[in-house]
């Protein structure tokens, strides 16, 4: 979406939710009801897939169901893409949520129902209806704002405190009616199968997505000046002969999109035919798709006829997605291997009382209410001097290093039998502190950075990033075993790469500034 209709968005005199924009309060609620939904599946969704099914779970093992989730996952944060580059060009990004998150309570809805089909089915349409949500929700918080409001950067910060209030509440829910042996009891009693309490679960998630959408259509006059087609606003009525001709595309750009699509295709059957079916959906799908999307990403640019500091403001963004993508490889290890260890090699009780391990998946959200704040008052008083873009990165590259540094020497202790919870709290606060570092300043120099008919796909490639790091994240956790010496080793690797790379990123940060410096202004550091 452009932020060209920033003009067109609340003055900077509307201070009405905590100072900010009303229409924050709306959006605010909407991400936090789409997050619940969200994490509150992504809790119990591998232990489901990997618990026996003498006790309501499909019974797989880590190395069949890492692929589904890896491909699940990766296909969440993938699909923004596309569903980013919809809205800049046909339906705006307030349609596009609005539909989104239809889609997706009809996926946790439909994954209610224990039968393969609907399993499948379900994953199919929580990932295209986060594709539509995800990048133009971010978009329309970024357009509350002109370029110039010094609010921009506080306002995304409140906004990733709505999707961690979202994702604290929803493993607590949706884990203690999967999990919990009381509960399970109850639904006994009332006359339903006990091992259906998996399915509660997610239909927990599908009302979590319901509420969001209820107050999203209750709130809809806080947000009637975002989210609109750039075209719309920028044509006058009387212009209609111009208008009518504005969505048109140049033949040779659709030409090359459908090249593009064409050459994934024969790629992944190629796969398909030699390799097999399973082998291309699990290696060969994520990684062929997400090199196309980059391509469609740069012939978008040369459609857009961008200019030569457009194009330097692009590379930074493309640099800052690769080491993203490796801090999301870490980071997103929390729902499968981080989750596996959580369930069978750690005590989970507490003076006596066990709980289920999803409720582990809380754990960084509320760190990140915590320290929220206390890291966006750290740059706020280092104001000029804080770090730059790529600096804060590194920072979140080595604090995930350092939690995998944690849960490496927490399994070599496995071999003495189950080990405390603590050790992943651990793991959850170093890893919390580099969320911190990383991603508000992402979704925030992706607004900013981005050229204007492309911030809504470009906060896609963001999500591209965390598409492919999950996908990688997954396929680590298809060599789980309770194995000490072999999760340390694993660990070991991960933490390995990550400090390496948070080297190499600090190394290359003048470099890096100096792409986005321009002769005529320096493009500030974005704030966590």
């Amino acid at each position: 979406m452009s932020t060209d209709s920033a003009n067109n968005a609340r003055p900077s005199d509307d201070r009405a939710f905590f100072g900010h924009p009303r229409g924050l309060s709306t959006l605010f609620f909407t991400e936090m009801w789409e997050r619940f939904s969200y994490y509150g599946m992504r809790a119990i969704l591998m232990l489901y897939m990997t618990t026996a099914v003498a006790t309501g779970g499909l019974g797989w093992s880590a190395a069949d169901a890492a692929p589904i989730y890896a491909l699940y996952a990766a296909s969440v944060y993938f699909l923004p893409l596309i569903g980013g580059w919809i809205a800049d060009r046909f339906i705006g990004a307030k349609r596009a949520t609005f539909v989104g998150g239809i889609i997706i309570m009809l996926g946790h809805f439909t994954l209610a129902f224990p039968m393969m089909p609907t399993f499948y089915a379900g994953l199919i349409l929580v990932a295209i209806g986060t594709g539509f949500l995800k990048s133009n929700i971010s978009a329309m918080v970024g357009d509350l704002y002109s370029k110039e409001d010094e609010r921009r950067d506080a306002g995304f910060s409140i906004f990733y405190m709505g999707i961690n209030i979202g994702g604290f509440l929803a493993p607590l829910i949706c884990g203690y009616l999967a999990q919990n042996a009381q509960f399970r009891a109850w639904i006994e009693g009332i006359g339903f199968d006990p091992n259906s309490s998996w399915h509660f679960g997610f239909a927990c998630a599908g009302v979590g997505m319901a509420l969001g959408l209820v107050q999203y259509v209750l709130g809809r006059r806080n947000i009637k000046n975002v989210g609109n087609l750039p075209q719309a606003e920028a044509k006058p009525v009387a212009d209609a002969g111009a208008a009518s001709s504005a969505p048109t595309q140049d033949p040779g750009y659709i030409v090359k999109m459908v090249v593009i699509i064409l050459a994934a295709v024969a790629v992944i059957g190629f796969a398909a035919i030699s390799q097999g079916f399973s082998y291309a959906l699990s290696y060969v799908l994520m990684p062929t798709v997400v090199v196309a999307a980059l391509i469609g990403v740069f012939i978008t640019g040369t459609q857009d006829k961008l200019t030569r500091d457009d194009w330097k403001r692009l590379a930074v963004l493309m640099i800052l997605f690769l080491f993203s993508t490796i801090f999301w490889m870490g980071f997103e290890q929390a729902a499968t291997s981080f989750n596996l260890f959580a369930d069978k090699l750690t005590d989970n009780r507490i003076f006596g009382w066990e709980f289920p391990a999803s409720w582990l998946q809380s754990v960084n959200s509320l760190l990140i209410v915590i320290f929220a704040p206390i890291v966006g008052a750290v740059w706020m008083a280092l104001g000029k001097r804080q770090p730059s873009d790529a600096v804060k990165f590194s920072l979140g590259l080595l604090f995930a290093g350092i939690g995998f540094l944690v849960v490496a020497y927490a399994a070599s202790l496995t071999t003495g039998g189950k080990v405390s919870p603590m050790w992943l709290v651990l793991v959850y606060f170093f890893h919390t502190i580099g969320e911190l570092c990383l991603s508000p300043v992402g979704l925030a120099s992706m607004t900013k950075l981005a050229p204007a008919r492309m911030i809504s796909l470009m906060l896609g490639v963001w999500f591209l990033s965390i598409s492919l790091g999950n996908y990688v994240a997954g396929m680590i956790a298809g060599e789980f075993v309770a194995d000490a010496a072999v999760l340390t080793r694993i660990f070991m690797i991960v933490a390995g790469v990550l400090v390496g790379a948070a080297v190499l990123l600090f190394a290359l940060s003048p470099f890096v500034k100096r792409l986005y410096t321009t002769p005529q202004e320096m493009v500030p550091v974005e704030p966590a």
